[in-house]
């Protein structure tokens, strides 16, 4: 069975690679209602062959507790369909795949939702890498 859990290793954290994934000019990005994914293959080993960061704007809502719970449901969207990334990640050893997953709606939606969402995004990123 494969590995289940989000570790701190697959989070993304370094500032500098977060800047390296938003400055840089080869990043590419994927739009599924209600997420938008930026992602970018470095050539810089991170301990983790994907590293996962989750974005939500106060733009959207002004409470953190809604805030708080719209990544909530992203992190546990992607921790349940990491495998879709294994085929792509395995032809690029070495390298780590950095990706940004924002929240673009307005509304809170149901995880059902998120979680389709996630998974198209997934799909979407292993085939453009």
């Amino acid at each position: 069975m494969a590995d289940c859990r989000l570790r701190k290793q697959e989070r993304l954290c370094s500032r500098t690679l977060a800047a390296q994934l938003f400055e840089g000019g080869q990043r590419k990005s994927i739009s599924v209602y209600p997420l938008r994914a930026v992602f970018l293959l470095t050539d810089t080993d991170a301990g983790a062959p994907a590293q996962l960061m989750v974005s939500v704007s106060k733009r959207h809502f002004k409470r953190a507790v809604k805030r708080n719970r719209a990544k909530r449901q992203i992190r546990e969207a992607y921790r349940r369909n990491k495998h879709l990334l294994d085929k792509c990640l395995a032809a690029h050893q070495g390298r780590t795949l950095l990706i940004a997953l924002l929240w673009l709606s307005d509304d809170l939606l149901p995880s059902a939702k998120v979680d389709e969402a996630v998974v198209r995004l997934l799909k979407g990123i292993s085939e453009r890498v």
